[in-house]
């Protein structure tokens, strides 16, 4: 016999619904007008994560390098540091996982360009460091992190805070991030620009 799980299914969406409700409109619309910035001046985005957050990484990468760029004179210059496996993996085991985001970044970056870190607990050292690196080589920084924010939220220029001690909610409001901020942008457009 079909189990029913409706109590279950109308809490975890109630939690969700109420911590949406809670997020800082204002810090959004920042971190909005940081990618417009970097795609007009041109600057490249650096983003990167840990297990599902690596997964979201990934995911902004597609939705503005193609979603938010095709058939636009002005296009995102995003770049996923997690997305090359090898060479994550060969600065892990050749220098260490904390090091493994900055070093591969060293290889891009440029003052003022964009570096995003994504945590759910605010705390995983390889982004803290890539973070650190990029603000003391005059880079813009965001967080998207979750909990209580962790050391990230303390250390980026820009945040975006998801105040939940849930991971899968944490993870899953991020998402939403990438969605709102892309169709935000895609919607405010011009095609000629």
């Amino acid at each position: 016999m079909p189990k029913n799980f409706e109590t279950d299914i109308k809490n975890y969406l109630s939690r969700q619904k109420d911590i949406l409700d809670r997020l800082s409109v204002v810090d959004i619309n920042k971190v909005i007008n940081v990618f417009l910035a970097a795609r007009d001046e041109e600057r490249h985005i650096f983003i990167m994560g840990n297990g599902g957050s690596a997964a979201t990484a990934s995911h902004f990468v597609c939705d503005f390098n193609k979603g938010a760029s095709y058939g636009y004179d002005k296009r995102f210059r995003f770049v996923c540091l997690n997305d090359n496996v090898p060479s994550l993996l060969a600065y892990a085991n050749d220098v260490s996982y904390e090091d493994a985001f900055v070093e591969h970044l060293k290889n891009f970056f440029v003052p003022k360009d964009v570096v995003i870190g994504i945590s759910g607990s605010g705390n995983s050292k390889n982004v803290i460091r890539a973070i650190e690196y990029a603000n003391e080589n005059s880079g813009i920084t965001v967080g998207l992190s979750g909990y209580d924010g962790g050391h990230l939220k303390q250390i980026v220029k820009y945040n975006i805070h998801i105040p939940v001690d849930d991971m899968q909610i944490v993870e899953d409001l991020h998402m939403t991030m990438d969605h709102l901020i892309m169709q935000v942008i895609c919607n405010n457009m011009d095609k000629n620009r």
